[in-house]
């Protein structure tokens, strides 16, 4: 049935703000548009849906979508979420340099749960960041 992941989508408050902390990680932004009426409306399940995305991309292809909801006036900040919360988690990305990938990550807004781990195998350092809006996200650099 399933064939390929498509892409992850992350909500966020300033699409302006979140697409610049991905760019500055290396991601490209390869399509970004605004979409409303009846078939948004449809898809999101939400009446009078207004939303703005933006589509990045990696070397390898994949993508990530970044949405606001322009028409959604309940949209706080999220606080920083926690690794164990029920649903989905964080999305994990491989770095080329993990102490590169936590400088741009600090210095663009986002923050570090914990420093790079090296794994009991010796084979990956691992570490847990936050975006700038707050989501986890799982860094790996293979050594």
């Amino acid at each position: 049935m399933i064939e390929s992941i498509r892409h992850t989508g992350i909500v966020v408050k300033d699409l302006d703000k979140a697409v610049a902390f991905y760019e500055a990680l290396g991601f490209t932004t390869v399509d970004r548009k605004t979409e409303s009426g009846q078939f948004i409306e449809a898809v999101t399940g939400v009446s009078g849906a207004v939303v703005e995305w933006a589509k990045l991309s990696v070397e390898d292809g994949q993508l990530l979508e970044l949405l606001t909801y322009n028409s959604d006036v309940s949209g706080q900040m999220p606080a920083l979420q926690p690794s164990a919360k029920l649903g989905c988690s964080h999305v994990a990305f491989t770095v080329s340099s993990i102490d590169r990938a936590c400088e741009v990550i600090r210095n663009n807004g986002g923050s570090l749960v914990n420093p790079a781990a090296l794994s009991p195998d010796g084979k990956v350092q691992v570490c847990y960041c936050h975006d700038s809006e707050g989501v986890l996200l799982e860094l790996v650099e293979v050594l």
